[in-house]
């Protein structure tokens, strides 16, 4: 397939390139820099100037492709209202990509976050949270996954709270920035909160399974470690930088901070059964041993 992919040049988008590019497909990459456009080129993607905001350029290079990959955030997490400006924009793209689909049967898939289920580990038949600070993302992949009664092969795949490579990228990775700012690797509350995670590359595959043989209006769980307590993922982070492990103020974490005092555990059970996904690159505690100080 010629795959338009938005968000193709970070953590997650670097990974999922290579993986098609790996399995017979060809990439179109939305790059919205002249060093992403040159990222993506020698990643082997063909680069398309522009950014989330600029629909038209989104529009026409959907419309070309023969599916879809959209993993474009601004991740302006800064204050509320920056949060909200960069869940709109990417709310306005996505509506964009999934009407230009629209009766071809053409995949778009795109991404989403593991749900809380109080008490338990989530599980792909739980609903995405639709209030909160990053409500407004799942009631928009909501809306896209109805496109499936429109004739698109819509899919989300959801990522848990930390996607990781090298030590780096997700929750655990804003641990290890705070900590360096600093000088406390902190966690929030007794930190016996469990998060999932799942290694970038492990999650590349799973994309690739959704572009080609997820069914419509489907989610999937991109999820490795079920739950890490946040007090162990600290500690490590912790010992790499030769800091102090100490509980701090959910405030510490901005309009995010409610998210990081959850106990989130999630399984990924049905979508290893169905899609034949299975992760096998270093889990988190292992992947944070990359950390230099």
């Amino acid at each position: 397939m010629r795959v338009f992919v938005t968000g193709a040049t970070g953590l997650i988008g670097s990974a999922v390139v290579a993986e098609l590019l790996g399995h017979g497909h060809s990439v179109v990459a939305l790059a919205r820099s002249e060093a992403s456009a040159a990222a993506a080129e020698k990643a082997g993607a063909e680069p398309v100037r522009g950014a989330l905001a600029d629909l038209d350029v989104i529009r026409e290079a959907a419309g070309k492709a023969d599916g879809v990959i959209h993993l474009a955030f601004a991740n302006a997490f800064s204050s509320a209202e920056a949060l909200a400006s960069a869940v709109a924009e990417e709310t306005a793209a996505l509506k964009v990509q999934a009407e230009v689909l629209v009766g071809s049967d053409r995949p778009l898939v795109t991404v989403s976050g593991t749900p809380y289920a109080p008490g338990r580990a989530s599980t792909e038949a739980d609903p995405v949270a639709t209030d909160g600070p990053v409500g407004g993302r799942g009631r928009t992949v909501a809306e896209v996954l109805e496109f499936a009664d429109r004739g698109v092969r819509t899919s989300a795949v959801r990522l848990p709270r930390t996607v990781h490579n090298n030590g780096e990228g997700g929750f655990a990775g804003l641990l290890t920035t705070i900590a360096r700012q600093t000088g406390v690797s902190g966690y929030p509350g007794d930190g016996t909160q469990r998060w999932p995670a799942v290694h970038a590359l492990d999650a590349a595959v799973l994309f690739r399974l959704a572009l080609e043989k997820a069914e419509p209006g489907t989610a999937w769980h991109a999820v490795a470690d079920e739950g890490v307590r946040v007090v162990d993922t600290a500690a490590v982070i912790g010992r790499r930088l030769g800091l102090p492990v100490e509980s701090v103020p959910e405030e510490t974490y901005g309009p995010l901070g409610s998210l990081f005092a959850t106990d989130q555990p999630s399984s990924s059970a049905h979508t290893q059964q169905a899609l034949g996904w299975a992760p096998e690159h270093p889990g988190l505690l292992a992947d944070l041993e990359n950390i230099r100080a």
